[in-house]
Parts: structure tokens; C-alpha cells; sequence
């Protein structure tokens, strides 16, 4: 009896123990379905993905009358990536006879409003653009934009881009050749195909590791939600994910997000992501105008973007995208005429992937800074906003070529080893404060140290109009004729060391008006004056000038010993520029949400902060600069009857080359010199100034002629007394 009741007891414990223990397994099981579940739904119901902010450049507008060269219209027509044809009809397409262009722009929406394609016919005569034609209503057209070239991006943390489509979006054929090739079954499976599984578990027991049985939806899984690493959990959670997924959507909502999550290829750091961005990646061109091979191409990335890199592995490629095309038409996607045609074409991949990470670096990350302000770094890169900026391809191209090419030439014209010497360049418009253009450093791809933005170097002479404009705004005690005392000077002060300025020629020059002494960069002219006005005072209109940061109130600074990067220089420049009107230097212009909704414009600040007069006297003596003072060889690169105004800047051992100076169109600031602070064996003329020289001679500068105030009065002065005198006085 109690033998018969120990078994029974022990097999009650024996079986007990096993349902606790399948309970507890359900329950798991259970715990863990529904946690999987919740997260399949937040993700998939909530924001699916982070989008870049995407950064334009100016667009070119063209309109009658404008200035223009011919080459300069082909050199944007190729930065855009618009192609040569006989019949210029699709979208991005253009043909050139002589001075005459037709083109066939592409739609695009901008910060006010749609603008359709359109076919144009621009006649261009002596530089300008004389008539433009919309060819299809057979009218002249008063403007015209063509859409702005994307310089870049601010990206996620995990570097991934994408350009989001709807499913109504996609052509046929990517949907039939997906089907056909990724998941014959997609539209009678429920997540999982049974036999696909049971093969990749085949896999497994013989040690062949993961592969294969992956239907659409456990691809997006895959890629949406898990790891790509290969185990046995993982392959387990993205079952029952999938499971989960086709419960709660439709067939057409799980298609829609694996065509805009799929993986299919890299550009340098930035992973291509969905088949709406891969389209512009391979084949320069929306989703939607892709023809039957080219989607066959796109489909058969799937499989292994790296592998069949269509740039780097054409071959593999092009036996991949007919495999494509056969197994398409096995399955009744396409005719045979279809196939055959297809399969005759050649790859058609643009040999130059469109832009994705900047190629302008220096100048994106000055758009960066500037957003920072107004929006949390979280939303500019991941909220999809469009960036529209102020950058000019145009000039940036010149900028570019001239820093590079002229570095490289400097170096071996005064044996200075190679790739040493380093610069910097900002371009920006005189009237509005626009930058134009920004170079960070000679290697112009780098996105390391922008020298631009961050390079605070001493400025030397750069820093000299200020003085004498700090003297002209007291009318009553100077004028561009008054005599200074260019004699040498030792300046002293309770505990700091004398200070003995010296000219660059290493001579004094007795009384010499303001004029001359600013033409030819004087310095002991200079620090009297400046003494004599008070040092304080000379900083305080720095400071009015627009540089954000206070310079040392010493005695050197009046000679340039503070330090400033480029940018505020150009910041200082450009109020002399604009006659007395500062405006803050802005490379946003619009701000555009990911559906083409305003968010913020960026209206121009305009504030005059010196007189009419003053400012009009310092351009006349900064003209005088180039003319016949310190930076006359700029004559050499530019013509004399553009009147450019200039400042030349050299700094103690000739560590530091600087050029500033305005057109009636740019400002233009160049730096050139070492990041270790050697010396360069050269001046402001020397180096920089024929950095600015090249530069500016590409882009065909407008004539700087201020209009004289009515308070200006023009006289004959006797340069030996600073008197009045008369035209034919040759005392």
C-alpha cells in the first residue's frame, strides 16, 4: 500500500513539475510574444525613420540681361548633372550650339512654391543672356530657376539616408520583380514561408550556418528591427516578429516600408537605404522614371549591394540584373519582347555618384553652425528639413582651384616643402552679406579643421582701415589729405616692454598724407595715429564692424598682433563694403520642412553703423591700395577700371599672408600660412593677394564706383603741405 502510494505520488510531483514547468514556458513565451509585439507596433505606427536635412546651394536664375559666360552656364549645367542629347526632352537634359542652349530642366519644389519642367532656349551674347524662350508655349520668359544642387547633408547618427516614397510612387516593375525574385509567395503567406524555414533549420543542424528561407517581410524585420548577426535566437524573434507584422498591416503598408528600408550600397560613410534613394545614387533620377533593366538592376542589389557593385563589379553586376530579367519573366512579369530588350541594354549606371556626404565641408559645416541657433541638433538630422543656402557653385569652383593651384605653386617658387603651406577663403556678396563661397583648408574635401571658421591667426595690416576710419569720422581734424608724422616712434608704458614699430622697408618717411600712408601700409603712421586716437576707441569700431570677439587693447593690436579667423575678417570687410551697413554674413536663406512647409526664413539684418562719408573715404584710400600702393600687382590678375578697394597683411616674420578687398559684387577674404606658425617668406601681395587675384578673375567681377556723398567735397591738395591747390600745381 505504501509502495503503490510512493509511485503515485512521485508520478503526480514527476508530471506536475512538467506542466509547471510548460506553464512557465507559456508564460515566458507569452511575456516575450507581447513584448515583441508592442514593439513591432510603436516602431512601425510611430516614426520610422530619421531623415536627413538635406543642404541645397543657391539655384542659378536665369533671366534676360543677366551676366553670364557660356562657359560658366556648362560648368553648373555639369555640376547639376544635366546631359548632352540631339533632343533635349527628358527632365536634366540639354544641348549647346555656340552661345546658344536648350534646355530641359527639372521640376522641383521650392521655398515659394512648384516649379514645373520646362524646355528653355537661353541665347547668350558678349557674356550676358540676351533672350530666353519657354519653347513649348513659344514665349519669353522673364525668370527662370534651375533646381539647386545638393551639396550635402546632416545625417543621423548612423549615417543613413534615404528618400522616402509611397507605394502608389513605385513603378510596376520594381513591385512585380521583387515578388518575382525575393518572394513568389508574398501576397498567400502570412509573415513566414514554412518551407523556406524548415530549409534554413536544414542549414543549421548540418552546421551550414544562417541562410536562406527569408520572406519580404522577415527581410524587413531583419533590417527595420534586429541585428544582422546570424543565430538561431535572432532568426527565431524575426519569425515571430514577421508573424506579428502581417497581422496587424496590410500586405500593401509592409511593401511600402521594405522598398524604402532596404539596404543597397554605400557612399563612403553614408549607407543608401531604399529603392527611392538608390534610383538618384545609380541612375541620377527619381524612382519613378526608371525603365524595366534599371529596376532589375536595383532588385538584384538586394541580394548583396557590395557584391554586385555595379561600379566597382560591372560584370557581376550586369549577370545579376539578367538573372533579374529571366526570373521575371519565368514568372510572367514581363513579356519576352520586353526581356530581350532589356537584357541588350548596358548597365547605364552614372559613372559619378550624385553628391551624398559634402563635397564643401568647409561650407556646409558654416550652414551647421548657423542651424544650430534656431533648431536642436536631434531634428536636423532626423526630421527631413531642406536647407536652401547661399552658396555659389560658381565661385566656389574658383575659390577652390585658385587656393590649390596657387599653393602648389608658391611652395616651389620660394622652396617651401611641399604641402605645407595651408589657406583659407571666404567669398560673400557685397550688397546682402550672402557667402558665397567657403574654403576650409587646400584639402578641399576635408572635414576636419575648417581654417575658415576656426584658424584665428594675427592680421597684420588687415586691421589698418579701421584706424583711419576711426580718424575720418572726425571730419573736422582729418581728411584723406592730412599730413601724418611717419618718423620713428618708441612707445612706452608702465610695465610692458618699449614698443618700437618699424615699416616693412625699414625707413620713416616724414609727413605723408592719409592717403599715402594707408596705400602703402606704413606702420608707424599708422600706430601714431591710432595712439592718438585712443587704442580702445580703434577696438571699439572692430567691434561695430561686426567682429563678435574683443581684441587686446594694446598698442601692437593697432598694427594687427590680435587674432581673427577669416570669417570675421570677411565679417569687417563686408560693412566697408556695403558703405557703412552692417549686415550679419548669412549662408541660410529658407528652411523647408521634409513636405515643403515654410519654417523659418532668414531675412536679411541690416544695420548702418557708420556714416555715409567715412565709409565712402576709406573705400576711396583702399582703392588708392590697389592702384598704386601695396597691392598695385592686383592689376596684373584684374583690370584697373574695376577700381577694386584692398588691403594687403603681413604679419611679423612673415608667418601670416592675408588679402581683403571688394568689388562692386564680392568681398573676398583670403589667408594663407602654416598650421604649425612657421614663416612663409611671404607677404600679404606676395601670397594671398594672388590667391584673390586668381579667383576673382574667374568669376568676372562688377566695377566698384560708390556714389560719393553730397557731404564729400573733391579738391587738389598739395601732397608736400596737405593744402589745397590747383590741377596744374606742381609744388
Amino acid at each position: 500500500m505504501d509502495s503503490r502510494f510512493r509511485e503515485r505520488f512521485r508520478y503526480f510531483m514527476k508530471h506536475r513539475r512538467v506542466r509547471l514547468i510548460l506553464l512557465t514556458l507559456a508564460l515566458l513565451l507569452s511575456g516575450f510574444v507581447l513584448y515583441l509585439d508592442l514593439t513591432v507596433r510603436a516602431q512601425f505606427e510611430g516614426k520610422r525613420w530619421a531623415l536627413p536635412a538635406r543642404v541645397y546651394a543657391r539655384p542659378l536664375e536665369l533671366y534676360p540681361g543677366m551676366k553670364i559666360r557660356p562657359e560658366q552656364l556648362m560648368m553648373e549645367l555639369s555640376m547639376l548633372g544635366y546631359r548632352s542629347a540631339d533632343d533635349p526632352r527628358d527632365p536634366g537634359s540639354y544641348r549647346r550650339e555656340n552661345n546658344e542652349f536648350v534646355i530641359a530642366t527639372r521640376p522641383f519644389v521650392f521655398w515659394d512654391g512648384a516649379q514645373a519642367a520646362m524646355k528653355l532656349r537661353a541665347d547668350l551674347n558678349s557674356n550676358r543672356l540676351s533672350t530666353l524662350t519657354d519653347l513649348k508655349a513659344d514665349q519669353p520668359v522673364t525668370l527662370a530657376r534651375l533646381d539647386p544642387l545638393l551639396i550635402g547633408g546632416i545625417y543621423p547618427a548612423h549615417n543613413e539616408d534615404r528618400v522616402l516614397v509611397r507605394l502608389n510612387e513605385v513603378p510596376r516593375d520594381i513591385v512585380k520583380g521583387l515578388i518575382a525574385v525575393e518572394d513568389r509567395q508574398y501576397y498567400s503567406h502570412h509573415g513566414i514561408d514554412p518551407r523556406g524555414v524548415a530549409r534554413a533549420f536544414v542549414t543549421i543542424v548540418r552546421g551550414a550556418g544562417m541562410q536562406g528561407g527569408s520572406t519580404l517581410t522577415q527581410q524587413l524585420v531583419k533590417n527595420f528591427y534586429l541585428t544582422p548577426k546570424r543565430t538561431l535566437r535572432r532568426k527565431f524573434t524575426e519569425i515571430i516578429m514577421a508573424a506579428l507584422l502581417e497581422m496587424h498591416y496590410s500586405k500593401e503598408e509592409i511593401l511600402e516600408a521594405y522598398i524604402n528600408e532596404i539596404y543597397l550600397g554605400q557612399d563612403g560613410n553614408r549607407a543608401i537605404h531604399g529603392f527611392g534613394l538608390a534610383s538618384h545614387f545609380y541612375f541620377d533620377r527619381p524612382l519613378s522614371r526608371l525603365n524595366l533593366q534599371q529596376a532589375a538592376l536595383l532588385i538584384g542589389l538586394v541580394k548583396g549591394p557590395s557584391y554586385y557593385d555595379p561600379r566597382r563589379h560591372a560584370e557581376r553586376a550586369l549577370k545579376r540584373r539578367n538573372l533579374v530579367l529571366q526570373e521575371m519573366l519565368q514568372q510572367q512579369a514581363i513579356t519576352q519582347p520586353e526581356y530581350v530588350a532589356a537584357r541588350a541594354t548596358p548597365l547605364g549606371v552614372v559613372e559619378q555618384a550624385p553628391v551624398g556626404t559634402s563635397v564643401y565641408p568647409a561650407f556646409v559645416e558654416l550652414v551647421h553652425r548657423q542651424l544650430r541657433r534656431d533648431y536642436r541638433e536631434a531634428d536636423m538630422r532626423s526630421e527631413g528639413l531642406q536647407i536652401f543656402t547661399t552658396l555659389d557653385p560658381l565661385a566656389q569652383f574658383a575659390a577652390e582651384r585658385a587656393l590649390t593651384a596657387r599653393l602648389a605653386q608658391l611652395e616651389k617658387a620660394r622652396k617651401i616643402p611641399p604641402k605645407t603651406l595651408e589657406g583659407a577663403v571666404v567669398i560673400t556678396s557685397a550688397q546682402n552679406g550672402e557667402v558665397q563661397a567657403l574654403v576650409g583648408g587646400r584639402d578641399t574635401r576635408y572635414e576636419g579643421f575648417n581654417r575658415a571658421l576656426d584658424a584665428e591667426r594675427p592680421v597684420g595690416s588687415l586691421l589698418k582701415p579701421v584706424i583711419y576710419l576711426t580718424a575720418l569720422e572726425r571730419p573736422d581734424s582729418y581728411t584723406l589729405a592730412t599730413l601724418l608724422d611717419d618718423s620713428p616712434l618708441v612707445w612706452r608704458s608702465r610695465g610692458a616692454s618699449d614698443w618700437e614699430p618699424r615699416n616693412y622697408d625699414n625707413n620713416s618717411h616724414g609727413q605723408v598724407p592719409l592717403l599715402i600712408a594707408l596705400a602703402n601700409s606704413y606702420n608707424i603712421s599708422a600706430a601714431r595715429l591710432g595712439l592718438s586716437l585712443g587704442v580702445q576707441q580703434v577696438m571699439n569700431n572692430v567691434r561695430r564692424l561686426g567682429v563678435e570677439r574683443d581684441l587686446p587693447v594694446y598698442a601692437s593690436s593697432l598694427l594687427g598682433s590680435g587674432s581673427l579667423p577669416p570669417v570675421e575678417v570677411a565679417q569687417m570687410y563686408q560693412t566697408l563694403a556695403s558703405n557703412g551697413f552692417r549686415v550679419p554674413l548669412r549662408a541660410i536663406r529658407e528652411v523647408l520642412t521634409v513636405d515643403n512647409q515654410p519654417l523659418q526664413r532668414y531675412p536679411l539684418s541690416v544695420e548702418q553703423v557708420i556714416a555715409p562719408g567715412p565709409a565712402y573715404l576709406v573705400t576711396t584710400a583702399l582703392q588708392e591700395v590697389v592702384r598704386q600702393g601695396t597691392a598695385d600687382g592686383l592689376n596684373q590678375f584684374l583690370s584697373p577700371d574695376l577700381n577694386v578697394a584692398g588691403k594687403t597683411g603681413t604679419t611679423n616674420d612673415l608667418r601670416d599672408s592675408w588679402f581683403a578687398g571688394y568689388t562692386g559684387d564680392r568681398v573676398g577674404v583670403v589667408w594663407v600660412g602654416r598650421d604649425d606658425n612657421q614663416p612663409i617668406k611671404m607677404t600679404g601681395a606676395g601670397g594671398a593677394m594672388t590667391v584673390w587675384g586668381d579667383m576673382m578673375a574667374q568669376l568676372d567681377p562688377e566695377p566698384l564706383a560708390p556714389p560719393p556723398p553730397e557731404n564729400i567735397e573733391m579738391t587738389w591738395v598739395d601732397s608736400a603741405t596737405g593744402l589745397r591747390a590747383d590741377e596744374h600745381c606742381h609744388g
